[in-house]
């Protein structure tokens, strides 16, 4: 099974050739409720710690999935040093991201495992993981009684006390008095958040013991299972950030997702520093109809449709989706706050099924006057196409019927052809990816046969992928607009056109960089070679890479725009290239292919230096690059200060940045359709005008081959 993607609450997006974007594991899942928050007995979890020992088989696991690493990842690169090195320090980040709980002289014991780690593994000798695990559980039970003792003490929000806020920029505590004061500005500014959201310092005290009861108590029942997960995935991440080790309860989870259609609010999720944060939100679903739920927003409590609201932050990614998830019609209540800042404001959202009509390709003509030209007019087939579909059963077997995004593309494009229109705005900007399938067939709705994409398997060999139908559906001026979450599937037909120079790229300085593929192992498979008789969990491993017919790979450096237009996603850490070791960008030898001359040099230049002009005359513009400086400053920021007077006033600048930005959202949404008519897509439009003028100027208003 190939998978290019993840899980996502009300969608399971990881079908076989599909292609989606990135973010770290999350389950769809059912509601259940929460772990109780009944007062805790320090010790009491550290007496659990110390029965901890691997299952039966985890010795055979672990050794299993180290032999099948270099044979099977895209490196092939051994178990070594390096790998080892990497796998301490995504381990001891996956308990204590924030170094909150671990002493500096644990790191300094801990690195006699630095190189040690994976000759220790290959022999089946999980020690490290277990000793790492209980010195974990130790700190969090002495943190926790810090905790308790520290909200019964009162706190002076006039001292001058900052918190470091960014986890590269702080130091573990090396004495327990710089624990305790790290943990007091901790509090101090949980309890000013919780005030900013409403609570009285007392429901925040309230609040805070809840929530970090809840915290320890979660660690204490980890099982076996779950230590051999997080510690194989140190290890495995060494590689890459894709490739990671499924224990058998997270397979068996994975294989009820694949069998079901999910029901939820249609988001994929990811941890970050002990929040949950929205890092896809899934066209067709309930949030995307809703409109409200943003990439990079942090949910911070969730509710059903009555009772009270639950306190998720520091709580396990796969518990928060079981509270999301639930049946369709039922009612869920999400705390969110906008790009992790501010107060925060509560979503009902009513589960739904992903319908595909509601994520299928959708066009509209739009009659487009360029702002100050002489009044003529221009006729622009605008398609909007959220994902790259493909109806597989209905395409096994073959019925005449069965809908995909190519089918869709082309009808919609007979549709313009008939109304005469002179050019095709296909938006990508919003396409997380797909069928890799269908990524190739829609690319020879514009080009006339030929590799769309090229892919590079572990052993070395190139296999090129073609666009093998005669003729082309639109042969006319075409512009391609892509984002930062422009993804996979995505990247490869905006690669592809732009290497044919068939027609121009449109948005954020590049697409997000994901040009990888994985494969699901299951390991009870790999050990009997038949179906599967023992549940031993599954190896997810990168075996093969994307790479442009020119031989560019889109792995971490995207498809470049050729026209760059001002956004907020263009600074927002959500691309490959912020994952931890992310597989670099290479080249393999470009493929033959045709070049059409529908991308003159002058004519894109005068595209640039024209919409240049425009953008830095337009005062919406103008106000987008105000935020997006405001954003960039808030988010390059090391320390906050815990004044509550500086504190208040920073949210306050922070929400007014944010009420903006609501307000131009609702705009936007309150014309969406097809297209919505607001500044950024109309710059759109004004681009896709003088690159029609342009070619017109130069007889080429219809792709012809130059070499």
């Amino acid at each position: 099974m190939l998978l290019v993607g993840q899980s996502v609450v009300g969608q399971d997006r990881l079908a076989p050739t599909t292609l989606t974007p990135p973010a770290a594991p999350g389950q769809a899942a059912s509601s259940q409720p929460a772990f109780p928050d009944r007062p805790l007995a320090v010790g009491q979890e550290l007496n659990q710690a110390r029965d901890l020992k691997p299952g039966d088989q985890d010795t055979l696991v672990a050794r299993l999935v180290m032999q099948l690493l270099p044979k099977r990842h895209i490196s092939a690169q051994k178990v070594d040093d390096q790998i080892s090195s990497r796998a301490l320090d995504i381990y001891l980040k996956a308990l204590d991201p924030m170094k909150l709980y671990f002493y500096q002289s644990d790191i300094d014991e801990f690195n006699r495992y630095r190189t040690q780690i994976d000759d220790l593994t290959l022999r089946g000798d999980l020690s490290p993981a277990y000793q790492i695990f209980t010195r974990y559980l130790t700190r969090v039970n002495e943190r926790l009684q810090t905790v308790q003792d520290l909200l019964q003490q009162d706190f002076d929000f006039t001292a001058p006390d900052t918190i470091i806020t960014d986890p590269k920029a702080t130091t573990y505590a090396k004495s327990a008095d710089e624990a305790r004061d790290r943990w007091r500005r901790q509090l101090k500014f949980n309890i000013l958040d919780l005030k900013d959201d409403g609570k009285t310092i007392e429901e925040a005290r309230e609040q805070l013991q809840r929530r970090y009861a809840r915290y320890a108590r979660r660690w204490a029942q980890t099982d076996s299972d779950e230590i051999l997960e997080l510690y194989l995935s140190a290890i495995t991440m060494g590689y890459d950030p894709h490739t990671t080790y499924m224990s058998p309860s997270s397979l068996n989870d994975f294989t009820i997702q694949m069998r079901l259609n999910l029901e939820g609010i249609g988001a994929a999720l990811r941890e970050k520093d002990g929040y949950t944060v929205v890092s896809n939100v899934i066209p067709g679903g309930a949030a995307a109809k809703d409109g409200r739920l943003k990439e990079d927003d942090h949910i911070v409590s969730v509710g059903q449709s009555s009772g009270e609201m639950v306190d998720i932050i520091e709580m396990p990614l796969k518990q928060v989706v079981s509270l999301i998830r639930g049946k369709a019609g039922t009612v869920v209540r999400l705390g969110v706050k906008k790009g992790g800042t501010g107060e925060t404001e509560i979503y009902e959202i009513t589960r739904t099924q992903v319908q595909l009509e509601d994520s299928a390709a959708r066009g509209k003509v739009i009659e487009h006057e360029l702002p100050g030209g002489d009044g003529s007019k221009l006729k622009i087939g605008y398609i909007n196409l959220p994902s790259f579909y493909l109806d597989m059963e209905g395409a096994r077997r073959n019925t005449v019927d069965h809908r995909s995004s190519t089918r869709d593309v082309r009808r919609l494009l007979d549709g313009f052809r008939s109304e005469g229109v002179d050019g095709v705005v296909l938006d990508l900007s919003r396409n997380g990816g797909g069928s890799l399938t269908e990524a190739i067939n829609l690319t020879g709705l514009f080009i006339d046969r030929g590799p769309v994409v090229q892919v590079k398997n572990s052993d070395g060999s190139i296999q090129e992928y073609a666009d093998d139908e005669a003729g082309v559906a639109w042969d006319g001026p075409l512009v391609v607009m892509t984002s930062k979450l422009s993804a996979s599937a995505s990247e490869i037909l905006a690669g592809a056109i732009k290497d044919y120079r068939r027609g121009i790229v449109v948005g954020d300085p590049a697409t997000h960089g994901k040009g990888t593929v994985q494969t699901l192992m299951d390991l009870g498979r790999e050990i009997f070679r038949t179906d599967r008789s023992s549940n031993l969990g599954a190896l997810k491993v990168t075996l093969q890479q994307f790479y442009l017919p020119d031989g560019d790979s889109t792995q971490l450096a995207g498809v470049a725009a050729d026209v760059i237009l001002p956004s907020i996603t263009s600074v927002m850490d959500i691309s490959e290239s912020d994952l931890d070791y992310a597989l670099p960008h290479d080249r393999v030898p470009a493929a033959r292919h045709r070049v059409y001359n529908m991308v003159p040099a002058d004519v894109l230049q005068a595209i640039r230096e024209k919409s240049i002009d425009r953008v830095g005359q337009d005062q919406e513009f103008i106000d987008l690059l105000r935020r997006k400086e405001m954003y960039v400053r808030q988010k390059e920021e090391k320390t906050l200060s815990l004044v509550e007077e500086d504190f208040i006033r920073r949210r306050k600048e922070m929400d007014a940045q944010k009420e903006e930005e609501k307000e131009g959202l609702e705009a936007e949404l309150a014309n969406e359709v097809v297209y919505r008519d607001y500044y950024y897509n109309r710059e759109v439009l004004n681009v896709t005008h003088d690159y029609i003028l342009g070619l017109r100027q130069q007889n080429l208003a219809t792709a012809s081959v130059s070499r």
